[in-house]
């Protein structure tokens, strides 16, 4: 049953995991954007589309609810519980599925447990699509068997990680270092080998290194992201630099990987489908070069 439930920010992730429920319709949302008239028809239209229904704050939305999925952005995530505390029933559980530092969630349980809220630290461990609402998510905290038999009935796909909020965060913030710093990667080195018309030349190298890759495939799978997703990508980065920060370590692949994401996802050019490395590399060159 979703009678009781809302989502705090519905993008894509959001949006995805709702598609995949059948009864969306007491299903509730609030969104920041729809408080910008330049974005507002869309976001009301976005709720329209996937059959939930949008609200006009933060309070509204979670009124009466049990169940509040926090699906912001990675810097909004202490913010949403801050505003949206006040308005809670004890006893409601709250899913924090933004991509954010331990310490920023340990933060945001902090206020909701003072009113009774039963804080969840959710990590979401694959991208949103195909899978929808079964896309395998971390849970942690001291409700996590509650959490994992609430978000199981749903549907979804929830595995419990032992130890307290923070701890499934802290394996996605430092799998992130990776993933994002690999499309980081890729377009520092094939953007570069492109410019030197020696992209074929590289490739067929990292290839001979590391056979099973498919490398231009890959290539352009990471562009694709970073072009899709970079702003996103890049505030998700901000935080994997707090929680390396936190834990006492340097950051600096961290932080290049947040110039790079950022760079080109605030760029906002579409990635053409099937498109191969190389056209998303000269798509991409007249823009990042610095020397114009």
């Amino acid at each position: 049953m979703t009678s009781d439930i809302a989502f705090i920010g519905f993008g894509e992730a959001a949006s995805a995991i709702a598609s995949g429920w059948s009864d969306r319709r007491n299903i509730r949302s609030y969104d920041i954007k729809t408080d910008d008239p330049k974005s507002a028809p869309d976001q009301w239209a976005k709720f329209e589309k996937f059959g939930v229904t949008g609200c006009h704050s933060s309070a509204e939305a979670v009124s009466g609810a049990k169940r509040v999925f926090s699906t912001a952005t990675a810097d909004q995530a202490v913010v949403t519980a801050r505003t949206a505390a006040p308005h809670l029933a004890s006893g409601t559980y709250w899913f924090d599925l933004n991509s954010c530092a331990p310490s920023s969630k340990k933060e945001a349980a902090a206020l909701l447990e003072a009113v009774g809220v039963c804080y969840v630290d959710v990590a979401v461990m694959a991208p949103i699509h195909p899978k929808r609402n079964m896309t395998p998510l971390l849970v942690s905290g001291p409700h996590a068997q509650e959490a994992k038999a609430i978000l199981a009935d749903l549907p979804m796909a929830p595995r419990i990680v032992e130890g307290p909020v923070g701890a499934a965060s802290s394996i996605k913030m430092i799998r992130s270092v990776m993933v994002k710093g690999m499309e980081a990667l890729t377009a520092e080195c094939i953007l570069a080998a492109r410019a030197a018309g020696v992209d074929e030349a590289v490739l067929a190298s990292l290839k001979g290194g590391n056979p099973p890759v498919n490398w231009p495939a890959q290539a352009a799978y990471n562009f694709e992201r970073v072009m899709l997703h970079g702003v996103r990508r890049a505030s998700e980065m901000r935080e994997v630099v707090k929680s390396l920060e936190d834990l006492g370590l340097p950051a600096d692949m961290a932080r290049a990987t947040v110039d790079w994401q950022s760079r080109i996802g605030t760029l906002g050019i579409p990635a053409a489908e099937g498109a191969d490395y190389a056209d998303l590399a000269d798509q991409l060159l007249p823009h990042v070069r610095t020397d114009d």
